[in-house]
């Protein structure tokens, strides 16, 4: 447990945040073939960024609702695709943009003791969401069980494809899972988003951002997917308070070709 220790010490010194649109630290399993894991990722921030900044709306009471689908490719790749969508007040319910992910991952077979895979995420947002539009994310991930606890690792690299962040080049932004079984169905712990800034280059402190979240998850069925939890962010340039929540089905392809 020495290296789960570090990792928490290294909390506070780890700080690109993932816009509150899919606020979720991965783990290193991948769909399985011949399935489609279906998502909803429904973040409320209740305490904001209220003013209109450089074109972009402000973040206060924006209710965003992703849906995510993963299809499992073979025993050890998938690929992901996010529709991004935006609901507040004076603005309706609008579209924000998609992004496609690829993800591959170490074989069991392979007899690691960690589980570690990576995936690469490239898309689109809408300027009045974020003035960098496009956008390339390089996502290592490492995880975890150790009895009752589970422990994830996701220090991603962000790079901007088109917009001022372009002259940024690479930033770090980190994330961690840190989760407790207290039974078989239920548990409970923490999650933690920052960003840096620029690799070789980080920003003052109070321009980084963190967030920590306080999580549960429900492990109901092999088939269903829970997870919801309250953030708080840390610093000024972090949105303070967020309401979080997943509900993700999967579906299996049977050999008449149908799902079920």
């Amino acid at each position: 447990m020495r290296w789960v220790v570090l990792l928490l010490w290294l909390v506070p010194c780890l700080v690109r945040a993932q816009g509150n649109y899919e606020i979720q630290v991965y783990g290193s399993e991948t769909v399985a073939p011949q399935s489609l894991m279906a998502e909803l990722h429904s973040n409320f921030t209740a305490t904001g960024e209220k003013d209109t900044l450089d074109g972009v709306y402000p973040t206060h009471h924006q209710l965003h609702e992703t849906i995510e689908l993963t299809q499992g490719i073979n025993d050890w790749s998938e690929v992901g695709f996010y529709i991004f969508t935006s609901t507040q007040s004076g603005h309706g319910v609008q579209w924000v943009g998609d992004h496609i992910r690829p993800r591959v991952r170490v074989p069991e077979s392979w007899g690691w003791p960690v589980g570690v895979s990576l995936s690469m995420e490239f898309g689109y947002q809408r300027a009045v969401y974020s003035p960098d539009t496009w956008s390339w994310e390089i996502r290592p991930i490492v995880d975890k069980i150790v009895g009752p606890w589970y422990i994830a690792f996701n220090p991603a690299l962000e790079r901007t494809v088109h917009g001022p962040g372009v002259a940024d080049g690479f930033t770090f932004a980190p994330g961690l899972k840190v989760g407790y079984a207290f039974t078989q169905v239920i548990s409970a712990g923490f999650e933690y988003y920052g960003d840096l800034g620029r690799v070789g280059n980080f920003a003052p402190r109070d321009e980084q951002q963190h967030q920590v979240f306080a999580v549960a998850d429900l492990d109901v069925s092999p088939d269903w997917e829970i997870n919801f939890g309250v953030g708080v962010g840390a610093t000024a340039a972090t949105d303070h308070l967020i309401f979080k929540a997943i509900l993700g089905r999967r579906l299996h392809w049977g050999q008449s070709g149908h799902f079920r």
